[in-house]
């Protein structure tokens, strides 16, 4: 272990240049992006694209994919992109062990076409599918962009035999938007472009790789973190360059902490330029990249840093891509912005249900006498940007909740991970040190602690003081459909249907509305069913609270959260 990681307590280079799987940091556009690729692996056969700028972390996510893909796909992993047709089939057929026979009168590149199509429909037999990846693909040319085409022809009657993912720059999307190359671009049957991160993401990208590397605490003063993202602009592998040298600039100096100067001045000796050189912009930057990227290979292996095995890579991004909420397995983690998939211990009740046993479970609340600010259901309602004054009945608060398209709703017996992984503010019954029972608006939840209003006064707990002083109970709001009835496959329902398809079209642009005559077809089905993999939901296919929740949450960014980013 080098002597820098050392003394900051580290068990690893936390901003490393290697694509490792386990440091990838699940932001909502990765997730995205996962789910995009996964949605194109569960069609039959076609083109899938993923396109970002040098640097956007493509190779980290393609590979995390790789390592938790499923066992009947099988993987034909192409790194070299400028090769001419006779290389590029030998490698496909090389990567899925096909032995191909003698040439004899044919010419080689038929040999391997049609050993591949024998191997196909032989795995296609067995259940298996079959899955090319190129890397760097913009450096495809037109001729073998038309081979891959041709490939993807390969099918049965009723099946396409090949998925292909092309990851390229941003190059990759002009080139296939030609004329000429019409015919593959109407095939992409998912496609996702990575963006850099923004700034609030940059914070927890720092963050998290700093957790996984196995720091205890944050580094990065928050005008340090500022700085970084001014620097590189949000894209990830500049912020490892930039913070791997800040973090040796504090060890030089003995500092504990890393300062917005550290940066400046690590980016100074990235990115400088001679001074008695007219300076060609593109190729300086990509000279210092390369030259940052060979230092930070020879320290690497000079310093003996660590190696993740590849278990520990399969296990990472197995549990990245099974769980695409990322289930945050250390409650203490640094400012991560994760949340989890829970296991709900008591029935979800909805409030029209009950009535004006709203607060039963909660009986000791008592809004009367309260001014709207000391109110939490007053509060609560005002985090969805509805003004009203303090009432003091049942009927009151659902009547208003359901004049602005809201549905009030309770848990009684809720678990921590579950309110967590609802993602909505509510309101919670806290146990005072005299034992009486007071309510509180449960409004933010970090990675140790969160964040109670009471009183007009917030007030920030830790998860084990919170868990100790809750009874479980929980009230919150969601928004529903007009006129919400569960969809379920089968059902007559145009308004709902429409609403679904919107919201789908919504999280991606390339989705094609079905034709369904309003009726919750064997088609709509299964793309809820598809969604609800992607999510983490129950994949039963109906369109129930839990869906409507998480197609909101993705497509409506004024939705008050407990998770932040999330």
């Amino acid at each position: 272990m080098s002597i820098h990681l050392q003394y900051f307590t580290l068990k690893k280079e936390p901003f490393s240049i290697v694509p490792d799987p386990s440091f990838l940091y699940p932001s909502h556009q990765h997730r995205q992006a996962v789910a995009h690729l996964k949605y194109g692996l569960d069609r039959e056969g076609g083109f899938i694209l993923l396109s970002g700028e040098v640097g956007t972390g493509k190779t980290t996510l393609t590979r995390t994919m790789l390592q938790g893909i499923p066992a009947h796909i099988r993987v034909a992993y192409v790194l070299n992109s400028k090769l001419n047709e006779t290389d590029l089939l030998a490698s496909i057929c090389h990567e899925l062990s096909i032995t191909l026979p003698k040439a004899n009168h044919l010419s080689f590149s038929k040999i391997c076409i049609d050993g591949l199509n024998q191997d196909l429909l032989e795995s296609h037999g067995k259940g298996q599918k079959t899955l090319i990846v190129i890397e760097e693909a913009q450096n495809l040319s037109d001729e073998l962009l038309e081979t891959l085409r041709l490939l993807s022809n390969l099918e049965t009657n009723t099946h396409k035999l090949l998925h292909i993912l092309l990851v390229g720059q941003p190059e990759l999307v002009e080139i296939l938007s030609k004329p000429s190359l019409r015919q593959l671009n109407q095939r992409v049957v998912s496609r996702f472009h990575l963006l850099p991160l923004d700034k609030a993401e940059v914070a927890n990208y720092i963050n998290h790789r700093l957790h996984q590397a196995g720091a205890a605490r944050p580094m990065f003063e928050s005008r340090a973190i500022n700085a970084v993202f001014n620097l590189t602009k949000g894209v990830p592998r500049l912020i490892n360059l930039v913070c791997h040298q800040a973090m040796l600039g504090a060890y030089a100096q003995n500092f504990s902490t890393i300062s917005a100067d550290l940066v400046k001045g690590a980016a100074s000796e990235i990115f400088t330029q001679p001074k008695n050189v007219v300076p060609n912009k593109p190729v300086v930057a990509m000279l210092s990249v390369a030259f940052l990227l060979l230092v930070s290979l020879v320290f690497l292996m000079f310093e003996n840093t660590y190696f993740v095995t590849q278990k520990d890579q399969n296990e990472s991004a197995q549990n990245f891509i099974e769980d695409l909420n990322i289930a945050q397995k250390n409650p203490n983690a640094i400012q991560s912005n994760v949340t989890q998939t829970a296991t709900p211990k008591g029935p979800i009740q909805n409030v029209e249900a009950t009535g004006t046993d709203l607060l039963s479970g909660m009986s000791q609340v008592n809004t009367q006498g309260l001014s709207a600010s000391d109110n939490p259901l007053v509060n609560l309602l005002d985090l969805w940007g509805i003004q009203a004054s303090a009432f003091f009945t049942t009927e009151e608060f659902i009547g208003i909740a359901e004049n602005n398209g809201l549905t009030a709703q309770r848990i009684e017996s809720a678990s921590f991970n579950e309110i967590r992984d609802l993602n909505r503010p509510g309101v919670v019954m806290i146990q005072q040190p005299d034992r009486r029972l007071k309510s509180h608006l449960l409004v933010a939840i970090s990675a140790e602690s969160v964040t109670l209003l009471s009183e007009g006064k917030s007030r920030r707990i830790g998860h084990v003081a919170f868990n100790r002083q809750w009874t479980g109970n929980f009230l919150f709001l969601w928004r529903s459909p007009d006129m919400f009835e569960l969809l379920r496959k089968g059902d007559v329902n145009k308004a709902g249907l429409s609403w679904l398809q919107s919201k789908f079209n919504q999280l991606d642009g390339s989705f094609e509305r079905l034709i369904t005559g309003g009726r919750f077809t064997d088609a709509v089905h299964k793309q809820v069913m598809v969604f609800q993999r992607e999510q983490a939901i129950n994949a039963d296919g109906i369109v129930g609270r839990k869906t409507i929740m998480r197609l909101n949450q993705l497509t409506d960014v004024k939705i008050p959260r407990l998770v932040e980013g999330n």
